[in-house]
């Protein structure tokens, strides 16, 4: 009868027999920084309220930027949900449901504001691919055509985290993630504000409200009042691996999307803390 080897049987790595929560043990393995997957790709996320929602006098401006810059770059262009999903948010809060549950039904809005711009843009080649498709084929698109477009929101859906009754994981954060995770070369964040201003300009103190140029990660959490963008969007630039800023600027003026993609500066600079080697 042969013997029984009862010794467990290990693989040599440094993460054996070890738990993964310890930050010590994981950080000589991980603090590397990854690989860049696309850093040829600009990415631009355009706003759902503040741009869609305008209807054709600011949307067809911003289609015609997008199609003149085409040559230039390869985009990925994300779009936010608008005033529908905040009626959604009503509706769905009125009946109880909860936010993994109005996660999705926002994110649909997202989507359906992205298949608008794709079909305004289908002349060029380009059309709107879900998720699963970005995550695994976005390379193949890009080689046949200069853009696609996709939802901005993130795919968390009934996983969001229950922090709050509103899904705090939008159409910033969502952009950004998937900016950060693809190695990006940029990420333009498309609102109808010059960029973040010291106060809110459409508040009772708006004579007051100073542009600021550029702002840190850390100072853009400390910042008092509302912002044009999300809160969770400001939680995940500490954990930036690739992008290093993110520019927002003003969609309604001609010209700044395009200055923007070509490296200019012409909003809000956010420096996100991470570093190119």
């Amino acid at each position: 009868m042969s013997e029984t080897i009862t010794t467990i049987k290990h693989v040599a790595s440094p993460l054996a027999r070890q738990t993964l929560l310890n930050d010590d043990l994981t950080r000589p393995v991980a603090g590397g920084r990854p690989i860049a997957l696309l850093p040829w790709l600009h990415v631009v996320k355009i706003g759902g309220r503040s741009i869609m929602d305008r209807g054709r006098d600011a949307i067809l401006p911003v289609v015609e930027e997008i199609r003149r810059i085409l040559p230039e770059h390869r985009l990925l262009i994300l779009t936010g949900a608008g005033i529908r999903a905040r009626h959604l948010y009503s509706v769905g809060l009125d009946l109880g449901l909860p936010v993994g549950s109005l996660a999705p039904l926002a994110a649909s809005e997202a989507g359906q504001n992205g298949h608008i711009l794709a079909s305004l843009l289908a002349p060029d080649g380009v059309s709107y691919v879900e998720h699963p498709t970005i995550a695994s084929q976005l390379a193949v698109h890009l080689s046949a055509a200069r853009a696609v477009v996709g939802s901005a929101f993130p795919p968390y859906h009934h996983h969001e985290f229950p922090t709050s009754r509103i899904p705090s994981h939008r159409a910033d954060t969502g952009a950004f993630l998937l900016a950060d995770a693809l190695g990006a070369a940029s990420l333009t964040i498309v609102e109808d504000v010059d960029g973040i201003h010291s106060t809110d300009p459409n508040g009772a103190d708006g004579a007051a409200a100073r542009l600021l140029p550029e702002i840190t990660a850390a100072d853009l959490a400390a910042h008092d009042g509302p912002l044009p963008v999300d809160r969770a969007f400001v939680e995940v630039l500490a954990n930036a691996r690739h992008i290093t800023r993110v520019q927002l600027v003003n969609g309604l003026v001609p010209g700044r999307l395009t200055a923007a993609l070509r490296g200019e500066h012409v909003g809000t600079m956010i420096h996100t803390g991470a570093c190119r080697n």
